[in-house]
This record gives structure tokens, C-alpha cells and sequence, in this order.
């Protein structure tokens, strides 16, 4: 067990002790009458163990956050511009360091070297690559003295950030145990302290979700306003080509992949949509309750096959079987020879579309069902068949669920990888044939962050710049269902 591990578990003992004594407290200033309380006896209990847990806790977690990111800052400023090579990067050489870092601490783990020794290294008088390939630790380089030194460094900030974080932290819930205990008797108002206690929680937990996102929009904007630093505008979002060279003067253009994304995504569509819908209505409905009780769990499998799956389902089954209608000429089934390789758009399209199928039929079945049943008996009462009540007042009632789970489904299909890299191809053109290859862009995100690639240039900074754009993407069509859910949904008194 790490020692994070450990210091968690005994924040959670220290609660646990704090609960049993905040209320064993509590009792005994009553006589042992729960009556004479002003709160329940579990009240007090939970005072305590929210006092003891909740700070550390958080502090832990923060600390967790902020010691790499300092570590890294303060390590990075000693290594020397003559320790990075030509066609290297800061990035690269702080990889290093990081990877000696580790292979130190698994040596002196597992024995092999001493923690004297450890700090005793000099890369000029010891073969440090050999020494770690001895305990199965393999480095792709041998190690210069600079980063030997910047990776002793970093071994003992993290040491020295650790035990102060394992005094930090037990401080705090040994510090909240106690304080909270001593003012627990029989008149103290245990239940609003907690329950001010879990409001306070609650928000924080709203302000973190908030925060996470408002994060992820800041860091990939400025990142794409160093790309845009880097790379002209218009050529981004006016050219024509997407054809990056990591050797300069790429074409980075992402209308290209823009269309790919939409192409792709709009056959998807077509496919979930209707099926999923008709589905949902069907179980919903007219269905049995021994028929739901088969088909829905038997739909719902859909949701939990990896995209992987449904990647090489495309690349191997539904591909070569579009290929033997459309692309084999005499030999195939219509005489034709329209498509030349078992990666397309329609083969992307139609896989996409069947593992959307769950997505638009379980959340359409929930909301259809969530329609109160009185109007439905009123429809039937008033003398409308089961199909006009289905028609005309149960998807009238449950459009701003259905047009949700559409809206979440176009939004897996934009962000969908997998299934576009094995059966759609990789490239980036305007074509309206759905029998040829074409690409996205979570792919091109995928491809120009893999790899050794160095972050100040275009040819990888464009990744932020098509990742924002997605984002305005999604976020465009949650503003345009917004605007149709409120337009048209039906209001009952």
C-alpha cells in the first residue's frame, strides 16, 4: 500500500473514531436519554466524523494536485539549456528526469540500492542506465549528469512534500476531532451544524464540476492562441487542405475533417434515431411486460461493448460485406465498382448508429414512460385510438427527453474515435461519395498527439485548436435543442 493509501485509511479510522465519540459524548451529557437531545444521537456522531474527514480530506486532495506541478516547476529551472539537445524539448528532458526518478525509487524498493547510495549517484563515475537495467528498470538513453542531478532533486522534494503532506493532513483530522468533540453536549445543535455542513458540500461539489469544465475551456484556449500564434487563422478555418508534415509550412485546415465528422455523424444519426425511437415506443407501449423484460436488458448489451469492438466489427465484417455489394463489379452483388477499400463513410456511419441504438431508445423508453398515465387514459377516453394518443399527446409530452437523448447521442457520434479510425480510414477530404474513406476530427486529435511530438509547434498545437472547436460544436447543438425543446413542448396544466 502506497502512502497515500495508508494516510487515506487513517483519516477514515480517525472519522470512524470521531462518530463513535461525538455520539457516546452526546448521550452521556443527556444521562444516556436520547430524549433530553436536541438532536438525533447519530447527529452528533456525524458532526464529528464530517469535521474530521472534510478538511483533511480536501487538503489531501489539493495537495495531491499541487506538489507535481511545483515539483515540476522547481526541477525544471535546474536543468540547463546545454542539457537539451538539438530536436529535443524541456518537455522531453523532464520526462527523463522523471523516468531516473522512478527508476531510483523502484531500485532502493526493492533492495538493490540504498538510500545513501541513491543520493550518492554521479552519472560520471557510475553507469547509471546499467545499474537500473539491473532491477528490470529500462531507460531509452544513458543518463547525463544534468539529469541525474535535476532526478535526485525531484526524489527528495517529493520525499520531503510527502512526509509534510502526512503531517498536514493528519493534523487537520486530528485538529477537527478535537474541536468538534469538546462543544458536543446534550444543548448543542448537532443537526444544523451538519446539515449547513452537507449544503456547503453540495455546492462545492456544483463548483467543482463548474470549475472542471470552465478549466478545460481555458486550457485548450490558450493553447490554440498559441497555435494561432504560430499558424494563420484564415488558412485554419477558411483553407481547403489538411495536410500536416511536421517539417513546417503544414496545411492545417479543419473543414476537411469537419465535414468527415458531420458526414459521418448524420449517417449515424439516421441509423440510431429512428430505431432507437421506434424501440423505445414499441417497449414503452405495446410491448408486454414478459417482452420488456426480455428486450430491453437484451438492447441495453449494445451500451456495454467497447468501441473497439464495434471498431473491428466495421473493419472486418460490415465493410468487406459493403464492398461485396458496391465495390466487386461483375463479381459483386449489384455489378458495381463504387467502393474500392472496406473503410468508408457509410461503414463508420452504419457501426456507429447500431451502438447509438441504446443511447436514443433507453432514455426515449424512460422519459415515454415518465408521461403521466391519466393522459393517456383521457386520449383513450375521449375516443382516440392508441396510436393518435401516441402521436398526438404522449411524444408531445416527452419531446424535451427525446430531443435530450438525440442531442446526446449526435454528441457520442461527434466524439466517437475508435470505430471512425478502423472503419472510416484516415483521410481528410470533401467528397459526398459515403463510399469513400474519410476521417474526423477526434482522429486527427488522436494522431497529432501521439508520439515524441514537440508541443511549441503547429503541427501539435493544432490538436487544442480542433479540440475548442468540437467543444463549440456540441455546445452550439445543446443551444440549438434548448431553443427547439422550448419552442415546442407541450405544457399541461
Amino acid at each position: 500500500m502506497n502512502d497515500t493509501g495508508f494516510l487515506v485509511l487513517v483519516v477514515l479510522a480517525l472519522t470512524a473514531i470521531g462518530y463513535v465519540l461525538g455520539r457516546s459524548r452526546a448521550l452521556s451529557s443527556a444521562g444516556g436519554d436520547a430524549r433530553r437531545l436536541h438532536s438525533l444521537p447519530s447527529y452528533y456522531g456525524s458532526n464529528v466524523a464530517l469535521f474530521t474527514a472534510i478538511p483533511a480530506l480536501l487538503i489531501l486532495a489539493l495537495w495531491m494536485l499541487a506538489q507535481p506541478m511545483l515539483i515540476d516547476s522547481r526541477v525544471s529551472q535546474m536543468i540547463p539549456d546545454s542539457a537539451i539537445s538539438e530536436g529535443s524539448s524541456l518537455g522531453l528532458v523532464m520526462s527523463d528526469v522523471q523516468r531516473v526518478a522512478d527508476g531510483i525509487d523502484f531500485a532502493v524498493a526493492q533492495g538493490a540500492m540504498t538510500e545513501d547510495a541513491a543520493s550518492d549517484l554521479n552519472a560520471d563515475a557510475t553507469d547509471i542506465r546499467a545499474r537500473l537495467a539491473e532491477v528490470g528498470v529500462a531507460l531509452g538513453s544513458d543518463v547525463e549528469a544534468p539529469v541525474l542531478k535535476a532526478a535526485q532533486a525531484y526524489r527528495n522534494m517529493s520525499t520531503t512534500g510527502q512526509t509534510w503532506r502526512m503531517i498536514v493532513v493528519l493534523g487537520l483530522a486530528i485538529g477537527g476531532l478535537v474541536l468538534s468533540f469538546l462543544p458536543t453536549n446534550k444543548d448543542f445543535r448537532a443537526r444544523n451544524v451538519v446539515e449547513r455542513a452537507v449544503l456547503w458540500l453540495l455546492m462545492l461539489a456544483a463548483s467543482l464540476a463548474i470549475l472542471t469544465t470552465v478549466g478545460i475551456v481555458l486550457s485548450m484556449l490558450f493553447e490554440t492562441m498559441n497555435f494561432f500564434g504560430l499558424h494563420s487563422w484564415r488558412d485554419f478555418f477558411f483553407g481547403g487542405t489538411w495536410a500536416p508534415n511536421f517539417r513546417g509550412d503544414s496545411d492545417l485546415s479543419i473543414l476537411p475533417l469537419l465535414w468527415g465528422t458531420l458526414y459521418i455523424s448524420i449517417i449515424s444519426l439516421a441509423v440510431a434515431v429512428p430505431i432507437g425511437l421506434f424501440s423505445a415506443v414499441y417497449l414503452s407501449e405495446y410491448a408486454g411486460p414478459k417482452t420488456r423484460a426480455f428486450a430491453k436488458p437484451l438492447l441495453e448489451i449494445l451500451a456495454g461493448i467497447p468501441t473497439i469492438v464495434y471498431g473491428l466489427f466495421a473493419l472486418l465484417t460490415v465493410g468487406p460485406m459493403l464492398v461485396r455489394f458496391f465495390g466487386r463489379g461483375e463479381d459483386g452483388v449489384l455489378g458495381v465498382e463504387w467502393m474500392t477499400g472496406a473503410t468508408s463513410v457509410l461503414t463508420a456511419g452504419l457501426v456507429m448508429g447500431i451502438m447509438l441504438i441504446p443511447f436514443v431508445s433507453s432514455l426515449s423508453d424512460d422519459i415515454i414512460n415518465a408521461v403521466p398515465q391519466s393522459m393517456r387514459d383521457g386520449s383513450l377516453g375521449l375516443g382516440a385510438t392508441r396510436s393518435e394518443t401516441i402521436r398526438q399527446v404522449v411524444l408531445p409530452a416527452a419531446l424535451p427527453g427525446i430531443v435530450g437523448a438525440i442531442l446526446l447521442a449526435a454528441s457520442r457520434a461527434i466524439g466517437e474515435t475508435m470505430i471512425v479510425v478502423l472503419g472510416a480510414g484516415a483521410i481528410a477530404k470533401f467528397s459526398i461519395n459515403p463510399l469513400e474513406s474519410m476521417t474526423t476530427i477526434t482522429t486527427r486529435i488522436v494522431s497529432q498527439l501521439t508520439g515524441d511530438g514537440d508541443f511549441a509547434s503547429p503541427e501539435t498545437l493544432v490538436a487544442f485548436a480542433l479540440g475548442l472547436t468540437l467543444f463549440v460544436l456540441t455546445l452550439g447543438l445543446n443551444v440549438m435543442a434548448l431553443y427547439i425543446v422550448r419552442k415546442y413542448r407541450e405544457q399541461y396544466e
